[in-house]
């Protein structure tokens, strides 16, 4: 049976090497030619449809003259490359994530206890962050950073995206009243682009999967889906067919549950006039 191809650890070490290329302004023909490799094995490899050895990915990064610390990181990915599934040790959303924000056709959201980071205002954002006691100017660098990913929102093609929140996200004290009223009223003028759909599961609806925590299921266009499990200081990256299977269900669940876009608009707005008193 040939290996998978697409897996988390695949494509993040393919996301790393297009970094590693592009922070040298190489092309892939140009890459390709300095080390003698076609240019289509760096695609596939930047891909994640094709995994490189490790000699291989070695003589790349040497190429590139990539640091030892990122080096090592994608050495280890190669190695361990075709595991299907992935448990990352950093703090939400990483390099990675991002990429596959910008990779995906479609995305599809469960946020339980905060707004999603696409939606967030930067008022919102500085909240989230003063509370973790990070330096001011390492609050802005991160606000800027997640400001920047709005953008897969407004491409050609811009992703599609659905959002189901859970009513709690609405009542949340982030910030201050004002602030909170900004970022929902935010949310409603998001909700209106025609490639983004946010609604919500009102509380009380009884049990249901979305209980056990946020996900996010990305598609591609040529590539295998892939669940994002966000964790307090984790990431989860599941791809096994069973696994994807289960969380097609609980987003199938979760949108039968969920109010209309209309009615969704219609408490967002009620929340608004509250905050607003």
């Amino acid at each position: 049976m040939p290996p998978p191809i697409a897996t988390p650890r695949a494509r993040a070490l393919g996301f790393g090497m297009r970094r590693a290329r592009q922070a040298r302004n190489l092309k892939v023909r140009e890459l390709g030619r300095m080390i003698d490799v076609p240019p289509q094995n760096i695609s596939n490899w930047e891909s994640g449809k094709r995994i490189p050895k490790v000699d291989e990915l070695a003589t790349i990064l040497g190429a590139l003259r990539v640091e030892p610390a990122e080096r090592a990181r994608l050495v280890e990915l190669a190695r361990t490359a075709t595991e299907p599934n992935w448990l990352e040790q950093h703090a939400p959303p990483t390099a990675t994530f991002v990429d596959y924000e910008r990779t995906a056709t479609d995305m599809f959201e469960w946020a339980s206890g905060l707004v999603p980071g696409l939606l967030q205002t930067p008022a919102y954002m500085r909240a989230i962050f003063a509370a973790t006691a990070r330096p001011k100017q390492d609050i802005e660098k991160h606000v800027m950073i997640r400001l920047a990913r709005r953008d897969v929102l407004r491409s050609h093609p811009p992703l599609e995206y659905q959002a189901v929140l859970g009513e709690a996200v609405l009542h949340q004290d982030i910030g201050d009243r004002s602030e909170m009223a900004e970022q929902l009223r935010h949310l409603l003028a998001a909700s209106r682009a025609r490639n983004v759909s946010v609604r919500i599961l009102p509380e009380r609806r009884g049990y249901h999967p979305g209980l056990y925590g946020p996900f996010v299921i990305f598609d591609f266009e040529d590539l295998p889906p892939i669940v994002y499990l966000e964790h307090y200081r984790s990431n989860g990256y599941v791809y096994h067919d069973d696994h994807l299977a289960d969380y097609r269900a609980a987003k199938a669940t979760l949108s039968a549950l969920a109010l209309s876009e209309h009615d969704s608009e219609q408490l967002i707005q009620g929340v608004i006039t509250e905050l607003e008193d």
